[in-house]
């Protein structure tokens, strides 16, 4: 028997990573119904799965950041470009694509056709109105926010309503200049 090569560091890191996206997915539907079950509104849920999102993307920008190796991000539309190709594959193992600019180049659609989150998971007919995977227009939205680009991130298809595709709205509501809390002259 020939001997097995030792895994490198990557090989090692990049299976720690799917675990974890994977485990992610697992739980996450456990998530979503004990919200059900807690808030009872669906439209409650919405909101809870669209902060709890925001809250994760404020915390997962620097991750990304860290570990991609990207260069900063030109204007709006550069960086939704790194979020469909880069950010969805880092921490979801899909690729997104960015369709529907509108002409000033501050409104696009996040087309995802392949969605972890919503493996095995079919709504019941009391719950039409929840948008499952809300957690990652939160996601987007406080990743967004921690670079300075304020938005709104709604969701236009949903597989689970009966949609071909996932689509999300991503729409540039104000480019916040950075601010530093020294001035030079101090």
């Amino acid at each position: 028997m020939p001997p097995v090569a030792p895994r490198t560091g990557d090989a090692i890191f990049a299976n720690i990573e799917r675990v974890n996206a994977e485990l992610f997915t697992l739980t996450y539907g456990a998530i979503v119904r004990q919200l059900l079950t807690d808030l009872e509104e669906v439209e409650e849920v919405n909101k809870q799965l669209d902060q709890m999102g925001y809250n994760i993307g404020i915390r997962l920008i620097d991750e990304f950041l860290a570990k991609s190796n990207v260069s900063r991000c030109n204007d709006f539309r550069e960086t939704t470009d790194v979020i469909a190709k880069v950010g969805f594959k880092m921490f979801l193992g899909v690729t997104a694509s960015v369709t529907n600019w509108d002409a000033d180049g501050t409104c696009c659609s996040i087309v995802l056709e392949d969605n972890p989150l919503v493996d095995f998971v079919e709504l019941p007919d009391n719950c039409q109105g929840l948008y499952y995977c809300n957690i990652l227009s939160g996601v987007i939205r406080g990743a967004l926010d921690m670079v300075s680009m304020k938005t709104e991130v709604t969701w236009l298809r949903d597989v689970l309503r009966g949609d071909d595709v996932f689509e999300l709205q991503v729409k540039l509501v104000k480019h916040v200049p950075e601010e530093y809390p020294y001035k030079d002259d101090e």
